[in-house]
């Protein structure tokens, strides 16, 4: 019999996972000094945060996106820089670009490199469907490989590294939608959606008043590099790694035996990169918990942010108002989960 997951976990590590279920309740309730509401917003953040993977958020202006990633970054100590997408942003602008510099010693003038805002723990790139595809690109080299390339060059980023960017939904004069390839890169894709009637209230009342709040720093960012390296080794009961990859399948069209539904609403479904996010996302749901056992549920709970932006739907799925999270709700109710490892929502 092969070993159980608590087995593969040594008991530093498992005492680690336990600190972090108490320490992310602790990061809700500092975040909930200026953040209203988007309790899921936040919930799917972190599980993004604590296994390394980037978020595209879209929402309407106003949400607070801005505010919460930035509040985000104070509370897990991570350097946080902001850049707003433009469509006259250059690569450079973003990676950094090399200046003329002289020494004051020797007169020796040379070429030096002066770091972007690309080079910060947590970026937030607003807009990002505002800039051209060849700033984009320059974006995405550092998304995936960690790094930026100037003249010639390749300079490391900073570890641990997150770009949050945003999207607005109703505007599309001007902007340059991110190809299907590029939003892949994305772990999750998140909706951030208007507040209640009694978060509405609230936030008037939180924010036109004098009052200033200051967020405490609650993990470092060492911690945050130490349980990274967990999530990557926490083992996942088979039964559950082959439900994840029997969601992954059952969105593609070549699949025998695929639902009947995928092949009338769905183009295209979800390459191996989804299925890869969707275990990760799974393992890092379990650790929030402060559990080291990955469960059937953890999968549920992101297979919506994880899946939903890699689906492109048919006209009929369009015309029938069948929009990929429905999509992604509906596969939920038709693949069976797993017995005995936690296969409620």
């Amino acid at each position: 019999m092969s070993e159980t997951p608590q087995q593969q976990v040594s008991a530093e590590e498992r005492e680690k996972i336990e600190r972090l279920g108490q320490t992310s309740k602790k990061i809700v309730a500092e975040l909930r000094k200026k953040i209203v509401g988007m309790d899921d917003v936040i919930d799917k953040l972190l599980i993004a945060l604590f296994c390394g993977g980037h978020c595209l958020l879209v929402g309407v202006p106003g949400l607070a996106k801005t505010l919460l990633i930035s509040s985000l970054g104070e509370v897990l100590s991570l350097s946080f820089r902001r850049i707003q997408f433009t469509p006259d942003l250059m690569p450079s602008d973003i990676t950094g670009t090399e200046l003329i510099a002289t020494d004051m010693e020797t007169g020796e003038r040379k070429f030096q490199f002066a770091p972007g805002p690309i080079f910060a723990n947590l970026v937030l790139a607003d807009e990002i469907n505002r800039t051209p595809p060849k700033t984009q690109a320059a974006l995405m080299e550092a998304m995936e490989e960690h790094q930026v390339t100037s003249a010639g060059k390749r300079y490391k980023l900073e570890e641990p590294f997150y770009v949050f960017a945003t999207q607005n939904p109703i505007e599309q004069e001007g902007t340059y939608p991110l190809p299907v390839a590029q939003l892949d890169r994305f772990m999750f894709e998140v909706n951030v959606d208007y507040p209640s009637w009694d978060e509405e209230y609230r936030i008037a009342t939180m924010t036109t008043s004098d009052r200033r709040v200051e967020l405490e720093p609650l993990i470092s960012k060492e911690e945050i590099l130490a349980l990274l390296d967990i999530v990557r080794r926490l083992e996942v009961p088979e039964p559950v790694l082959r439900y994840a990859a029997d969601i992954v399948r059952a969105t593609r069209l070549q699949t025998e035996g695929a639902p009947g539904f995928i092949r009338e609403w769905l183009q295209w479904g979800v390459g191996p990169r989804g299925g890869l996010y969707l275990v990760l996302g799974a393992k890092a749901s379990a650790m929030l918990d402060g559990r080291v056992t990955v469960t059937a549920a953890d999968v549920r709970r992101v297979a919506r942010p994880v899946l939903a932006h890699r689906l492109i739907t048919t006209y009929q799925a369009d015309a029938e108002g069948m929009t990929p999270e429905k999509i992604v709700d509906r596969l939920l109710e038709h693949v069976a989960a797993p017995d005995g490892v936690g296969a409620g929502a």
